[in-house]
């Protein structure tokens, strides 16, 4: 796998589930049958408050898997490493050695920064090889225009999970009061 995929899709896994759980959660209805009416079922909501509740602490639960992966569990600095050694072996084989390539810090962004002496035409070529890297975003010459930082595409990334959770969660009650007018 890329390293695109190796940094975002935990991420992406860990708001899937939060989400599926929450929603399962916050939408879950009581299904209650009428002694006079036994095929038409009644449902009954939690309040909206409650299930507002639920849905916004699944929310912060999938942001706070987001920050963990990128700092304390390791996810952004392998990312890093990733890069910059692809990123080295590629200016090793074009036999660029007096050039460096690292990825924009403070904060830890996609974008790739060269700095080295080359003349024009290597510089173009350069920033367009190396902005072909997977998970390079673009490759530049100068420090300035970071673009988005890592830990925020990381976080839109579970917030990207935890709504397709919420969309699982809601077909799966969708599924089970449809399911609750047969009386076998």
């Amino acid at each position: 796998m890329t390293p695109f995929w190796t940094y975002f899709w935990p991420v992406f896994a860990a708001g899937l589930m939060v989400g599926t759980v929450t929603g399962w959660i916050a939408s879950r209805v009581k299904i209650v049958r009428v002694r006079e009416r036994p095929h038409e079922p009644n449902f009954v909501r939690k309040p909206l408050r409650w299930r507002l509740t639920v849905l916004a602490i699944g929310l912060i639960v999938s942001i706070a898997a987001a920050a963990a992966w990128h700092g304390p569990l390791g996810g952004a600095d392998r990312f890093r490493t990733t890069i910059e050694r692809q990123s080295r072996e590629a200016l090793d084989y074009y036999e660029m050695t007096k050039v460096t390539a690292h990825l924009h810090r403070a904060p830890l962004t996609r974008r790739l920064v060269l700095v080295g002496q080359v003349d024009d035409w290597q510089s173009g070529e350069l920033v367009r090889l190396f902005s072909q890297l997977p998970g390079v975003s673009r490759a530049t010459w100068s420090e300035s225009d970071a673009g988005l930082p890592l830990i925020l595409e990381a976080v839109l990334a579970a917030i990207g999970g935890f709504l397709g959770g919420l969309l699982i969660a809601y077909l799966l009650e969708l599924r089970r009061r449809y399911n609750a007018q047969w009386t076998w």
